[in-house]
Parts: structure tokens; sequence; C-alpha cells
């Protein structure tokens, strides 16, 4: 199996040496997405609602040019800056996923990139 890589201008251009999306056969793995805007590389205005909503499109966009959707998501795991955040982000993230809601694992960090509150990364499969 060949590995391949996946970019879209649909969500925030990399901020390292990295890219949005690899698959491995069906198989496809997320960087991690942080609350940037794609259009303007700022981080989405707001609190822990907008900043997820944000991470929730972002990853959206490069799970889908990598021929999937967020309905074949298996498993995520979730960075979050305060676990205090936890239900309000829970109520956000659910809109998203709904009911096939992934496997999910959530630890709380001490900092994100640009200093997010959340950052989501992801495995999905593609028919």
């Amino acid at each position: 199996m060949n590995k391949k890589i996946f970019n879209t201008e649909k969500a925030p251009r990399p901020i390292g040496p990295y890219n949005q999306a690899n698959s491995i056969g069906n198989l496809i793995f997320t960087s991690g997405q942080i609350a940037l805007d794609p259009k303007t590389g700022e981080l989405a205005k707001g609190g822990i609602v907008e900043q997820t909503q944000q991470v929730c499109e972002n990853l959206k966009a490069v799970v889908e040019a990598s021929g999937s959707s967020l309905t074949k998501v298996v498993k995520t795991t979730v960075f979050l800056k305060n676990m205090s955040d936890f239900p309000v982000f829970n109520e956000t993230y659910a809109k998203f996923f709904g009911e096939s809601s992934p496997a999910r694992s959530t630890v709380e960090v001490a900092k994100l990139p640009k200093d997010a509150l959340v950052e989501i990364e992801c495995v999905a499969y593609r028919e």
C-alpha cells in the first residue's frame, strides 16, 4: 500500500512541517485541527463553542478532501485546554457527529498551538 497525502484550501494550511491528512489503504489519519479560519489564518473569535465549531468545520473539510465524511470517522482524539469546558464542548461536538459519534479520547493539556482552546485529530475510513 502506498501512502497518499491530502491537503485542502478549505481548511487552514499547516503551521509546521506536516500535511492535513495521510491515508494508507482505506484509512485516513488527520493532523490535529485547531480553530484557525482557513481564509484569514486567524484563530476564531469567541470561546469554546465558537472554537469547537471552527475545529469541526476544519476537520470536516480535511476528511472530505480525503474522500470520506464525518459519518465515517471511527476515532477522535480531543485536546482541551480546560477540562471544565467539557460539557459545553460536548454539546457543540455532538452537532457534528450526532448518531454516528466515533470512539473518542479527551485529555486536558497545558497549551495548544496559537493558544487555542481545543484541538481534534481523527481516524476515518473511505469506501
